[in-house]
């Protein structure tokens, strides 16, 4: 019997219920950013002109999705500002510390609704093997150093 590609099952694609790698799944609801809101000061463009900043809570929703998705900065959904400007951010608000608060604001927020079981956390880490016999190469030869 010979098997043609007429033959062979059609794949269909998983339901329609599958989000892309890109979808907007990071948005902090209001009452997220009433509590942090005021670490963050902006203010609306004026009638002068000129151009305006980005809005601090679009910028953070990038640089959480950046964070969550694992994903590069250039591959920042359109939806959200500029790639440069959420990393600028994004480094402004380690450097001076406002992200930690941030952090801990919002741990506070679902702690406050529901205590956190730390009984339940884990630590992660990524090992890499020694490749071509990582021990025998770090062995010291006479008269020189390690390899």
């Amino acid at each position: 019997m010979e098997l043609t590609l007429i033959w062979w099952p059609k794949r269909k694609r998983a339901s329609l219920t599958s989000a892309s790698r890109t979808d907007r799944t990071v948005t902090l609801t209001d009452k997220q950013w009433a509590f942090i809101s005021g670490l963050f000061r902006w203010t609306p463009p004026t009638s002068k002109g000129g151009r305006p900043k980005a809005h601090p809570r679009d910028c953070l929703e990038g640089v959480l999705w950046v964070l969550v998705t694992g994903a590069r900065w250039k591959d920042l959904p359109k939806e959200y500002p500029s790639k440069a400007t959420c990393h600028r951010r994004f480094v402004e608000w380690t450097k001076d510390g406002r992200l930690l608060k941030v952090w801990q604001r919002l741990l506070e927020l679902t702690d406050s609704r529901q205590p956190i079981d730390l009984s339940e956390t884990f630590a992660d880490g990524t090992f890499s093997s020694g490749k071509k016999g990582g021990k025998v190469l770090a062995q010291l030869v006479v008269g020189r150093g390690q390899k």
